[in-house]
């Protein structure tokens, strides 16, 4: 069984920085698209960040210029620096991958972010 474990999350400040990493276990193939979900309180989930195999990355209006997504070459891992946070980023962030035709999806459990001063 695939899973999915993400890291790095927690309170900072506005302004600050944080590292969201995820890695996946229980599978040898390499997952073809990874990102990161995102919501926050009274909201719908949104994806924010994606990457596929190709390299290619995909951001939503809101992060983009401030966060970035990578992929640690070929293992199913992905990361995404978050810089210049703000309280508007609150929310619990979740990891997933998918495969090229959306033949399989896997979510890890999910990780709070809290930007407050």
């Amino acid at each position: 069984q695939v899973q999915l474990v993400e890291s790095g999350g927690g309170l900072v400040q506005p302004g600050s920085s944080l590292r969201l990493s995820c890695s996946a276990s229980g599978t040898t193939i390499s997952i073809f698209g990874m990102g990161w979900y995102r919501q926050a309180p009274g909201k719908q989930r949104e994806l924010i960040a994606a990457i596929t195999t190709t390299g290619h990355t995909k951001y939503v209006d809101s992060v983009r210029g401030r966060f970035t997504i990578s992929r640690d070459g070929d293992k199913n891992a992905v990361h995404l620096q978050m810089n210049d946070l703000k309280p508007e980023d609150t929310a619990v962030y979740n990891c997933t991958g998918w495969g090229p035709r959306n033949e399989y999806q896997y979510w890890g459990q999910g990780i709070q972010v809290t930007v407050s001063s």
